[in-house]
């Protein structure tokens, strides 16, 4: 089970961030998780259009590839388009973004996606409709 931590720190109290957890061991590869995120978001089943994205694992059964609220791409921003919320999950304000695409390059493991057909990039804000969706458990909210 993947499970990284990360804080938060705002005057001096150390608060949980909501994020998404996976298991890949669990996943079947179904891929219902992108079809309800590209629905519930862009209205379109598109798997370029879902923020959480499943692929074939190096050794067999499947990888699930979603933002771990980090931050750096927040820290790249220089126009504040992102922002931490008070649960500590990186939202982007798409009034604000001018489609520099910096977060984008700057995110480490890709989470931060763009579509050619869309204003401004987007990622997973950790709303949970996919943990709903996943019948084998390899989903989960937490924090």
């Amino acid at each position: 089970m993947r499970d990284i931590l990360f804080f938060t720190i705002r005057e001096k109290e150390v608060l949980a961030v909501k994020r998404l957890v996976t298991d890949p061991a669990k996943c079947t590869g179904c891929r219902e998780c992108e079809k309800v995120c590209s629905e519930a978001y862009f209205k379109t089943a598109d798997r370029e259009k879902s923020a959480i994205r499943i692929s074939a694992g190096e050794s067999g059964g499947f990888e699930i590839d979603v933002c771990d609220q980090c931050g750096v791409c927040r820290e790249m921003c220089t126009i504040m388009a992102l922002s931490a919320a008070g649960n500590g999950v990186v939202r982007l304000d798409r009034k604000t973004c001018v489609g520099c695409l910096v977060c984008v390059g700057e995110c480490l493991r890709g989470y931060m996606r763009y579509c050619d057909d869309l204003p401004a990039p987007f990622k997973c804000v950790a709303c949970g409709l996919c943990v709903k969706q996943c019948t084998a458990g390899a989903l989960k909210v937490e924090g």
